[in-house]
């Protein structure tokens, strides 16, 4: 058996953790394993494909990215082909991905993705190409898994840095705006604004009335709190509205939102009075050691995988449903979008504790 490992979309800390056990996994039971560079470009003339052994992978699991890199614009179905203008055109280099991967004696792809990535899969499993999908994904979208790899550390990253704006916005009796990453699903911002005790959360699931979140502030200032923190998701939007675009994306390259801290921080100065500043957490989230957690998850689904691909499950998403690692058709998994639960407890929570979400 000869199997390739695959590491597309943004890149999230764990990966490596997962490369390593899928590895190690795999030769223990006597297999090949090689690494596709950047997604599949590999496959397609634009990278290349690596031998991975026990040597290549010994001493990384501790480390952040990916040793095989990654890239959110390799979607064989809908490549980017630069014109001489300087455009791009989407173009369909499906097949010559399937030919390749059966011209290098590649039996099986783990392909390591978050739901982009996870529906290339899909797409190329129906083609007839044997394929194990491990969900990755910093914002905690992916349906079929209680969680992904790499949450954890980015909500980690994202408390460290609210610990921190509390003592300089409290020094100069300021409303600190700070977005972070999630896209649709708000799952960063809700995690580490409760753990962090934000006083207002705005994410894409609850739409907000900015004078809302400003009748939080006053409030707060009339109560002799003159500082307030805000955490703010990337796709979160107003009542009526709708996300910021950041730009137009290449084919085959996901919707890019954001700029959303910038936007409220001027309304909320223009309302309360109060100086506002923000800044954008942006990829630091996806940067550094992975925490303790997502190393020991990302190593369960890398072994996962691998036993997975011995019981041919193909078109499966290895997933966690505590306490146990299962497989999950990826069609299921894509069905519907993972996004957060407006009634949780957690949210409840957070409301019955102060906390605004400007609704």
């Amino acid at each position: 058996m000869r199997i390739a490992l695959s590491t597309g979309g943004g890149d999230a800390p764990g990966l490596n953790a997962v490369i390593r056990a899928a590895v190690l996994t795999a030769i223990n039971r006597g297999w090949e394993v090689v690494g596709i560079k950047r997604g599949y470009a590999g496959l397609l003339g634009e990278d290349e494909v690596v031998p991975l052994t026990k040597e290549s992978v010994r001493g990384i699991a501790h480390l952040g990215g990916t040793i095989l890199r990654a890239t959110n614009r390799g979607n064989p179905f809908c490549y980017p082909r630069k014109q001489p203008d300087g455009s791009y055109i989407p173009e369909d280099r499906s097949d010559e991905l399937i030919a390749n991967a059966k011209r290098m004696g590649i039996d099986a792809v783990i392909s390591i993705g978050g739901d982009g990535s996870l529906d290339i899969a899909l797409q190329l499993c129906r083609k007839g190409m044997k394929i194990i999908g491990v969900p990755k994904t910093i914002d905690n979208d992916v349906s079929g898994t209680v969680t992904t790899f790499g949450f954890d550390t980015a909500v980690n990253t994202a408390i460290e840095a609210i610990d921190k704006l509390h003592t300089t916005a409290e020094s100069h009796d300021r409303v600190l705006v700070m977005e972070v990453m999630g896209r649709d699903a708000g799952f960063i911002a809700l995690h580490s604004g409760v753990a962090g005790t934000a006083d207002v959360i705005l994410i894409p699931e609850i739409p907000y009335d900015i004078g809302k979140v400003c009748e939080k502030i006053i409030a707060r200032d009339a109560g002799g709190r003159h500082f307030s923190i805000v955490v703010v998701a990337e796709g979160a939007f107003p009542v009526g509205g709708e996300s910021h675009k950041l730009g137009e994306s290449l084919p085959g390259q996901a919707r890019r939102v954001g700029g959303m801290a910038d936007i409220i921080a001027r309304e909320i100065q223009v309302i309360t009075g109060k100086e506002t500043r923000s800044l954008v957490l942006g990829h630091l989230q996806r940067g550094g050691m992975p925490t303790g957690y997502d190393r020991l998850l990302a190593t369960r689904f890398g072994g996962a995988a691998v036993r997975a691909v011995a019981e041919e499950k193909w078109g499966h998403m290895v997933a966690l449903q505590t306490p146990h690692i299962v497989t999950v058709p990826i069609e299921e998994c894509l069905r519907e979008p993972k996004r957060v639960d407006v009634t949780h407890d957690l949210v409840q929570t957070a409301r019955a504790s102060g906390i605004s979400f400007g609704d």
